[in-house]
Parts: structure tokens; sequence; C-alpha cells
């Protein structure tokens, strides 16, 4: 067996929050990259190019706290989420947290989900929650 079919599959989900942020937001790589900046200093933190690469699965140096707060900001997301997809992708961190199998298999099932989708349920629970 050849080295590259021992290769696991390529992580790509990072790369799948900004594909779906891009197309959810309806911006160009320069208009995203143009509101990624840091709350505190008022620095652009990301290149278009960068999220370009990102986007078409091209090798990339990760994104520091610093870019995702910007990002989270650009992308109009918690930092949370680009934290974990970040996390997953480039060093292939799992959470593993979970103390029920209940919550683990609700969690895998919500993997399965699109950012925006996950957004929704996240959203859905948060109502549930207030009303107690």
């Amino acid at each position: 067996m050849a080295a590259e079919d021992r290769k696991a599959p390529a992580r790509t989900q990072f790369r799948d929050v900004v594909v779906e942020r891009k197309a959810a937001l309806k911006l160009s790589y320069a208009k995203l990259a143009a509101r990624c900046v840091h709350p505190g200093t008022g620095v652009q933190m990301v290149k278009d190019s960068w999220l370009h690469r990102v986007a078409t699965g091209e090798n990339v140096e990760p994104p520091d706290y610093d870019d995702l707060l910007a990002m989270s900001i650009g992308f109009e997301v918690d930092i949370n989420v680009l934290q974990d997809a970040a996390s997953a992708q480039f060093f292939g961190s799992q959470k593993v947290f979970i103390e029920s199998a209940e919550a683990k298999a609700f969690l895998e099932d919500a993997d399965r989900l699109s950012p925006a989708e996950r957004q929704a349920v996240q959203a859905l629970m948060r109502s549930l929650n207030e009303g107690r």
C-alpha cells in the first residue's frame, strides 16, 4: 500500500465555515477580509488571498487567536465556532468533554449539519432554556 493510500482524509471543518459564511454573507473574498478587523487594534487581520486559499483547500498557516477574533466579527459568527473548526482542521483535535452517550450522539449528529443549521439548532436550544 502506498503512503498516500494510508493518509487520513483531509479535515475541512475550518474551510467549511469559511465557505459557508462567505456564501451566507454574499461577499467577495476582498470584502470579507476587509471586515475581519481586530476589535482592539482596528487592524485587518486576514488577507483575501489567504481566505481564498483556505476555501480552495490549499496549504495555509493556521490562524492565531487574534486572526480568529477578527474573523468572528467579519464572519458574524461566535469565536468558539472558529476556534473549534480551526483546532479540528489544523490540529486534529476533537472535543472529549461529553459525559453522556445521549449528548455524544446529539453532538455527532450536529457535526453533520452546516454551520448555519447548527446556529439555528443552537438558537432553538437557547430559546427553550430561556423559558425555564
